[in-house]
């Protein structure tokens, strides 16, 4: 079922920790459809037959008398059950009562809006700092970070960019500025909807590089193309315009990836203090 589910659409990688968990209950859950599909279509067909007019000119008062069809119905009532506490319930829970916390977990912020991504990291000290609304500025701050606060002269925020290490977990707390949208890593099998006036936490663990990824999309239409974020809630006109783009590092690579921006930072911090010098 999971090949077929593939030639149908379903991408062929999962790359991250989760995904080969998401992918059974995709497969059974299909397996389940189909058999019902075909069983209740035989049952429609047998009944068309059985109960058709040329064979019965004379309308039976009581109709059916045996039970087989109640039996079918307790079964696929039990098999659902059985999906549903066996294995939705289990994964839903790892996903929101089990989110990681210590050192090693990469802390990021993703707020979403019409129609971008912005991605918020709190920088080497490990702190997100101060937002305010009264500071947002669509081209230059789009989620209002106050500079002025000591926590947040190192965040780094970067727009439809993330950067995550491999074989890490990220957690991600995930809110919007307007409308309801959806935050979908498809390679990843990572997908929630981000609520106005709510921020949602959403864990995943990269297995596969970019690097890596890349290779295994070689010869197929996908060929060149890295990991995306896309938005798969319709939030706007501008809907097909949300896409973002996932680069996950090596540790040498996040560590040097994190570098470089607070590189930017400082020679941002220069700039702002020659144009002060010269306003005064």
């Amino acid at each position: 079922m999971l090949e077929l589910l593939q030639k149908l659409g379903l991408p062929k990688v999962s790359a991250s920790t989760q995904g080969p968990g998401i992918d059974q209950i995709i497969s059974l859950t299909h397996w389940l459809m189909l058999i019902l599909f075909v069983g209740w279509g035989i049952f429609f067909i047998y009944t068309l037959i059985r109960f058709r007019a040329s064979s019965n000119p004379k309308a039976e008062y009581h109709g059916v008398r045996n039970h087989y069809s109640s039996y079918l119905e307790v079964t696929v009532a039990i098999i659902e059950v059985g999906l549903l506490f066996g294995f939705a319930f289990p994964i839903w829970a790892s996903r929101v009562n089990d989110i990681p916390r210590g050192p090693e977990v990469v802390e990021i912020r993703v707020v979403g809006q019409q129609f971008a991504w912005n991605i918020h990291y709190p920088g080497p000290d490990g702190v997100f700092g101060t937002t305010s609304v009264d500071l947002v500025d669509e081209a230059e701050n789009p989620i209002g970070i106050d500079r002025s606060d000591d926590f947040a002269k190192d965040d780094v925020f970067t727009v439809n960019q993330l950067h995550i290490p491999v074989n890490t977990p990220i957690n991600i707390s995930l809110s919007t500025k307007d409308v309801i949208h959806n935050f979908k890593l498809t390679e990843l099998r990572v997908s929630q909807d981000a609520i106005p006036g709510m921020e949602i936490p959403v864990w995943f663990e990269a297995t596969m590089t970019s690097e890596e990824f890349l290779r295994t999309t070689e010869g197929s239409a996908r060929e060149g193309k890295g990991f995306e974020i896309a938005c798969a809630q319709l939030c706007g006109l501008g809907h097909y315009r949300m896409k973002g783009f996932l680069t996950v590092h090596n540790d040498e690579g996040y560590a040097a990836w994190l570098q470089e921006q607070q590189e930017y930072l400082e020679e941002e911090e220069d700039d702002d203090w020659g144009l002060s010098l010269i306003h005064i």
